[in-house]
């Protein structure tokens, strides 16, 4: 925890008077955060969008909306600034707050089981922005098999593959030529990362959607969910991805039109009016 996310959290418990109704942990730690938030009604995050996505994997299985105060560049998922925080953080203590309930994806991998078993499983893991098969350390294109819905749809060879949630399309998706999509939608995006073969426009899938990506060819690759967990994947292994059981909640107290109105401020793009 970055000293000044701290020095805040301490701020908000002692001038907030919430005393023995209260506790700061790090974002890192995530078993503790599950343990902790058990008996908890409502779960502060200070950092940016960062500190969202790893908290929420503690907290989404437990249903606990959550207020995010920004302490970082873009903060898509958070709905509060540091200034005038002490003002207006009360008002989500008092109940009636419009939810805001996320989409998330839930990805498994597979192994072959060299006896000739069922295939070994590792996961599930839930993620709230996005699901990224890539390249390792090694700077080599990968080979993924894409299918949908038991479809093969196009084999790619390139750098990655992502299948990002509406609420993740304007990280790494969008980053890579992926479109926004209004992050209360259930659809799911799947981009390539820099595709040499196969397709190289994004596609927009509906929610109930099962994607596998098989990794063919020679090359091994990694599988990171939402940017901070990662696990090796090997030539032959595969991983399938649908939507998770669980959904992001937050509590907010702007209007529904809050992201497309600050869409370009938080991108860092001037709006030219006329």
């Amino acid at each position: 925890m970055i000293p000044e996310a701290l020095n805040l959290a301490h701020a908000i418990v002692s001038e907030l008077d919430l005393g023995a109704n209260s506790w700061i942990l790090a974002a890192e730690d995530v078993n503790g955060l599950a343990a902790r938030a058990v008996n908890s009604d409502l779960v502060i995050t200070i950092g940016g969008d960062g500190t969202i996505l790893r908290v929420n994997r503690a907290i989404a299985p437990l249903g606990i909306p959550l207020v995010g105060v920004n302490m970082g560049r873009l903060g898509f998922m958070t709905e509060l600034t540091v200034p005038g925080v002490m003002d207006e953080l009360p008002q989500y203590f008092k109940g009636g707050m419009r939810v805001s309930e996320h989409s998330m994806l839930m990805a498994s991998s597979f192994r072959r089981d060299p006896d000739g078993a069922e295939p070994i499983q590792h996961g599930p893991y839930h993620a709230l922005n996005d699901v990224v098969l890539t390249r390792g350390q090694v700077s080599r294109v990968i080979t993924v098999r894409v299918v949908i819905d038991g479809a093969d749809v196009s084999t790619f060879r390139a750098d990655g593959v992502i299948l990002a949630t509406a609420t993740g399309s304007t990280g790494y998706s969008f980053a890579a030529g992926g479109p926004i999509v209004d992050p209360l939608s259930d659809d799911v995006v799947l981009t390539p990362l820099a595709s040499h073969v196969g397709l190289t426009a994004p596609l927009v899938l509906r929610p109930t959607s099962s994607v596998d990506f098989h990794l063919e060819g020679s090359q091994g690759a990694i599988l990171s969910v939402d940017g901070f967990e990662n696990h090796p994947i090997e030539p032959g292994d595969w991983v399938r991805i649908t939507r998770s059981p669980h959904r992001a909640r937050f509590l907010r107290a702007h209007e529904h039109n809050y992201f497309w109105a600050t869409l370009t401020q938080r991108l860092g793009f001037s709006l030219q009016r006329r």
